[in-house]
């Protein structure tokens, strides 16, 4: 299991930092989405992988390592709910900078190829 959350959480950065370099600004919006989620994977696995365990102690005294801790999983959702938003405003900002330059790469520029 930690394998394959290892393998999607470095195949989710690797792929946005490709994507945060190129000249377009839809693919810089896309490569901060798949940043943004590639960080909420690895907060969220820091909280311990765990399937079937109840994420609140109950009583004193018990082994802390039977529980998966919900802070991180609580910090997971406020940050898909602030990336959803930001994701939103990028993609305004977009439209309208495309709007007043006619163009949509990252230096205003189009290539002459």
């Amino acid at each position: 299991m930690e394998a394959v959350l290892a393998l999607a959480i470095g195949i989710l950065t690797a792929s946005g930092l490709w994507l945060l370099f190129r000249p377009r600004t839809f693919q810089v919006v896309l490569g901060l989405s798949l940043l943004s989620y590639a960080v909420n994977l690895f907060i969220l696995a820091s909280g311990r992988l765990r399937s079937d365990a109840p994420p609140i102690v109950g009583k004193e005294g018990v082994d802390p390592a039977l529980y998966a801790d919900p802070v991180p999983q609580a910090l997971v959702l406020t940050a898909i709910v602030i990336s959803f938003a930001t994701t939103a405003l990028l993609l305004v900002v977009l439209l309208a900078a495309r709007g007043i330059t006619g163009t949509d790469h990252v230096d205003g520029e189009e290539d002459d190829r």
